[in-house]
């Protein structure tokens, strides 16, 4: 079992967020090309899922993709992206991935382009 899974308690496969949104499953898969979301393969058998929380009611997290991009560009795959926007972290307080539900991004951000260097 991988970090991210570990620290996810709850996830969605591609099908069932086009189902929430509201957006076609090749929609969803834009997304996920986009890197407005990501997800990793988890479960028995592995199916590739996004974490729950990476949804609002009216669609994605909207600082999602930008904080994704960071991440990414300071070399994080999914796995480690996922874990990182889930775990706690005490100056901020909470997890990245709260402070950008509540749209709180500008230090989840700071913090994630520090990676970087």
């Amino acid at each position: 079992m991988s970090t991210a899974e570990e620290l996810v308690d709850a996830w969605l496969p591609l099908p069932d967020i086009a189902e929430v949104t509201g957006l076609g499953i090749s929609q969803v898969r834009r997304l996920v090309e986009d890197r407005a979301i990501c997800g990793i393969k988890t479960g028995d058998p592995k199916v590739f899922r996004v974490p729950a929380a990476f949804l609002l009611d009216d669609g994605v997290v909207p600082a999602l993709r930008g904080t994704l991009v960071l991440l990414h560009d300071a070399g994080f795959d999914d796995d480690e992206s996922i874990a990182w926007l889930f775990t706690e972290d005490d100056s901020l307080p909470g997890r990245p991935i709260d402070q950008l539900r509540a749209g709180a991004k500008g230090e989840v951000r700071r913090r994630a382009q520090a990676l970087a260097f």
